[in-house]
């Protein structure tokens, strides 16, 4: 299994494709911190002695749980768009035959998807890292001179870490819907119909416990405190289940799919 992976994380980093898509992300998430970070310098300006924050108008709250919200929530807006990485890498296996070559090379087509899928996984944690790294190096700008250590307190430490949870689950749920469908740019449609019916709030509007179960719905009740507006329709355990869900059952209904179907 090891020379599986290794042998799927060589294609992948091979890819030029997924480089472009790779460096257009870390791009825009470079832009987003930019633009954010001159908003909160600039309530920095506003800090009272015992702590409270205006980052937005007309609401005072606590400065530490504010920026370190902040911090996580920068890097969710990137993370939206991550899945286009797993839907590319899965496209680049079954664009001109490149199946059947892999299942040449690995007969077992169990092991050709969970390998690359670890492979995957891996290849997006690193791109979570380089996101929570990018984040924390922008934030670190606006509280240097107050209270750096908010950047490594165990509440930004945890929230990081869910940073990582959700672009490796995100990733892996596009890349096994797009085993399974085949085409690229149709797995890139399906997992943004899924995210227009979040940021729609369509479903919510209808059955809140339903929306819990959506993959984006999960990341805001992963990352964002209660009091968010929309409100959240389930709780960060539920949504860390949830997101772990989708990503096991994409995955797993994908190497059905492989197994049973021509590898062309």
């Amino acid at each position: 299994m090891v020379a599986v992976v290794r042998s799927e994380l060589t294609k992948i980093v091979t890819q030029p494709t997924v480089w472009i898509v790779t460096g257009i992300l870390l791009a825009l998430h470079v832009l987003v911190q930019v633009q954010g970070t001159g908003l909160f310098r600039r309530a920095m300006a506003s800090l009272t002695p015992d702590g409270m924050i205006e980052i937005f108008v007309g609401r005072t709250e606590p400065a530490v749980p504010a920026l370190v919200e902040l911090l996580v929530a920068g890097s969710l807006q990137i993370c939206l768009f991550v899945w286009v990485l797993g839907a590319v890498i899965a496209g680049s296996e079954v664009r001109a035959g490149q199946l059947g070559v892999s299942v040449l090379a690995v007969p077992s087509r169990t092991r050709l998807v969970v390998g690359k899928a670890i492979a995957t996984g891996l290849y997006a944690l690193g791109v979570g890292v380089a996101f929570a790294a990018i984040a924390t190096g922008f934030m670190y700008t606006v509280v240097k001179d107050w209270n750096p250590s908010i950047l490594w307190s165990q509440e930004a430490i945890l929230g990081q870490g869910r940073i990582l949870l959700l672009t490796v689950t995100i990733t892996l749920a596009a890349l096994g819907i797009t085993l399974i469908v085949r085409r690229t740019l149709i797995g890139i449609i399906t997992v943004a119909v899924l995210l227009g019916l979040t940021m729609t709030q369509l479903v919510a509007l209808v059955s809140p416990t339903i929306d819990a179960f959506l993959p984006y719905s999960a990341a805001r009740n992963l990352l964002l405190r209660e009091g968010a507006a929309p409100p959240l329709t389930a709780g960060p355990v539920h949504a860390t289940i949830v997101l772990i869900g989708w990503a096991f059952l994409s995955v797993a209904l994908a190497g059905f799919v492989v197994r049973r179907r021509d590898a062309r």
